[in-house]
């Protein structure tokens, strides 16, 4: 572990649309070639790090299912939308250098390994970036709910959260312009004040688990590198507060 970080293994959780850049659907080629060079800069402080990767620039289960899909065949598309991503990324990491994994939470043995932890856990220690793809493998549940299940189980210390804005607000700041920004703010206020920042199942597991977020914008450049070295920068849910 490098003297300058302030953590040895982390989890980032990466949105689909995150991977949009300014295109309204699919993969953007310039940011994921962003995304790469931000997730390198990380990895040469000697931080393990694994990726949960969204589908929401592909296909979202939820909204599908409000069209009148089922649930679960909506879910599982969404799933199968996120191995897109994941291989994308894991292409664009190795043209940078970064030897990656994919790992599936749905056996597809031709394209990426199966889910296992103590290879995911070999992986890791090996210097290598894991990127869990599928989600938890279960409908119902959000990719949000499935880094965070992920994060526990390889012992991550910190789940980074890439957005579009710096943190959290007390309101939407695209509306309101009074929007005050919130630095630290413990799990269950997130969850009394139904702030949309995750999922309130994976915000739940999360504190049920002490497992500490923080929330930061992904287009500042330079960002995640901040936060592996202890920087003051975006929103810390639970855990210790930032420092000042």
């Amino acid at each position: 572990m490098s003297v300058a970080s302030k953590y040895n293994r982390i989890l980032l959780k990466l949105s689909g649309e995150a991977l949009m850049g300014d295109q309204g659907f699919g993969i953007s080629p310039d940011m994921l070639s962003y995304v790469a060079r931000e997730v390198r800069s990380i990895v040469e402080l000697n931080v393990q790090l694994a990726i949960v990767v969204g589908g929401g620039n592909i296909f979202r289960g939820v909204a599908a299912s409000s069209f009148g899909m089922e649930r679960t065949s909506a879910d599982h598309m969404g799933m199968l939308a996120t191995v897109l991503n994941s291989l994308a990324l894991q292409d664009a990491l190795e043209k940078t250098g970064i030897q990656t994994r994919v790992q599936t939470a749905i056996s597809m043995h031709e394209v990426a390994e199966p889910y296992i932890l103590r290879r995911a856990l070999r992986h890791l220690e090996k210097g290598r970036v894991v990127i869990f793809a599928a989600g938890s493998g279960n409908p119902y549940f959000t990719t949000d709910t499935a880094a965070v299940l992920r994060a526990k189980e390889i012992h991550a210390e910190i789940l980074l959260k890439a957005t579009k804005v710096n943190g959290l607000y007390d309101s939407d700041p695209e509306k309101n312009a009074n929007a005050r920004f919130i630095k630290t703010i413990s799990y269950m206020e997130v969850l009394e004040k139904q702030l949309k920042v995750m999922d309130m199942t994976a915000i739940s597991l999360a504190m049920d688990n002490q497992l500490p977020l923080m929330v930061f914008n992904l287009k500042e450049k330079g960002n995640i590198a901040k936060v592996v070295l202890g920087e003051n920068v975006g929103t810390t849910i639970g855990g210790q507060p930032a420092p000042d």
